[in-house]
């Protein structure tokens, strides 16, 4: 029953995840936080080949344009500690798409500016029954990832 909640509940975010990260299915995908596997299942349901999840996959520095965060149920403390170590995975240009419990204005502020120290900006946002997705860029990012 549980492994079926956790199904349902990443068919729900995987959506407004992709339409925040603008990746088709040619893109680098790196999957990471609370339910990455089921997340992953997700995405190669939709036809997405090349999904990697960091719990299980080794990583190639620089590779991955996408990184699909799913960081509901955790702490926002340890979240820059957990950037810190992507970012070394993630191509300069990456776009990240991060998902959180939905969160007071205190809360939302403090994700940012974690976002910020570690060197992202925060492009945009979307709420709904699975909470808050946010997208990021490299501050540093010559240029956005191309659309296929």
């Amino acid at each position: 029953m549980v492994q079926s909640s956790r199904n349902a509940d990443s068919e729900q975010v995987v959506e407004p995840m992709l339409a925040l990260a603008r990746c088709s299915i040619r893109h680098r995908i790196v999957v990471t936080g609370t339910h990455s596997a089921a997340l992953m299942f997700a995405l190669h349901r939709r036809g997405y080949a090349h999904v990697a999840i960091t719990a299980n996959s080794p990583l190639a520095n620089g590779q991955y344009e996408v990184a699909l965060i799913d960081w509901r149920e955790k702490s926002i403390d340890s979240l820059k500690t957990m950037l810190d170590w992507l970012m070394d995975f993630l191509d300069p240009a990456a776009v990240i798409v991060m998902c959180v419990d939905s969160l007071r204005s205190s809360e939302e502020r403090q994700i940012r500016s974690v976002l910020g120290k570690c060197g992202l900006s925060v492009e945009t946002g979307t709420a709904g029954d699975y909470g808050l997705a946010i997208s990021a860029w490299r501050e540093c990012a010559k240029y956005k990832p191309k659309l296929l």
